[in-house]
């Protein structure tokens, strides 16, 4: 079991023909079951042509009828990224992951409110996120692959950067990860803290799960007091911009202070409140998760 990607999904990618593109989908078809898993390319001005071996097509719609892909992953540049989201949308997609970063928030604004104007089934991961890794099955996106190791541990986080560190310290320490997913740290973005947790809590291959937020906005809260009523498994937290100072945005574009609410303290507080084991420390989530089973 895993969440959202297996050994079995297939995959689109838009803008393969760039240079992000082209260099993570050659380094995603050497993991593990990458090879099969990549089974097209959009790009409308370069259809009938092919990546090394394989096939490009003018549009998703197209790419999805002639190969059965249920996911994409979009390396568009930002100008046109919010059209790329859309439009697997509209082909209606399992699954879009958005590694981009830049996109314009007005874009971001718009298409997820016409995906939930319409009722779309299509989940969005990102934008401005490392994607995501079932362990020895199959990665999409930017993370290194040779940190991963298959394990019962899930792994969701707002930083990319700091995914990498807790699962390097999981595997490490031999525990592995059943998924690993990077939500991405726009303001405005797709899946969210509380529906990746959910997914853990319902999947019976993950023990545990190590959620690490940052400054800014209310989803980690909204997550804890989630974990408090219905969470089945322990949560070991992180928060990044414990000493960010209000007003002053830190890193990406989601990590900014606005409210009291939004500080790392005031969030880790609300995460001890709900039963989850806290750190300051990042260079102890590994071991702290450990204590925690």
């Amino acid at each position: 079991m895993s969440i959202l990607i297996n050994k079995n999904t297939r995959v689109i990618t838009q803008g393969i023909t760039g240079k992000s593109g082209q260099f993570h989908t050659r380094a995603c078809r050497e993991y593990a079951n990458g090879r099969a898993a990549y089974v097209a390319g959009v790009n409308p001005k370069k259809a009938c042509e092919d990546f090394e071996g394989i096939p490009i097509f003018g549009t998703v719609k197209e790419a999805r009828a002639q190969t059965g892909a249920t996911v994409s992953v979009v390396y568009v540049p930002p100008a046109a990224a919010a059209a790329a989201i859309w439009e697997a949308v509209e082909a209606d997609l399992d699954l879009v992951i958005c590694i981009t970063e830049g996109i314009p928030v007005r874009d971001m604004i718009e298409v997820r409110d016409r995906m939930r104007h319409e009722d779309r089934k299509t989940l969005l991961i990102g934008p401005n996120c490392p994607g995501v890794i079932t362990p020895d099955e199959l990665k999409i996106g930017i993370m290194p692959g040779h940190i991963h190791k298959k394990g019962r541990i899930g792994v969701v986080s707002r930083s990319g950067t700091l995914t990498y560190e807790a699962v390097a310290q999981l595997t490490d320490l031999g525990l592995g990860q059943s998924s690993a997913v990077g939500i991405g740290g726009d303001p405005i973005n797709g899946l969210k803290h509380i529906d990746i947790i959910k997914l853990f809590n319902n999947d019976p291959a993950t023990d545990a799960v190590i959620m690490i937020g940052e400054i800014g906005g209310p989803d980690e809260a909204n997550a804890s007091y989630w974990i408090k009523d219905n969470m089945k498994k322990p949560v070991v937290g992180f928060i990044a911009g414990v000493t960010a100072l209000p007003g002053k945005r830190m890193g990406h574009a989601g990590a900014l202070i606005s409210g009291d609410a939004d500080t790392a303290e005031a969030k880790l507080e609300i995460m001890r409140s709900c039963g989850i084991k806290v750190t300051k420390n990042p260079s102890e989530i590994g071991c702290l998760l450990k204590s925690a089973l």
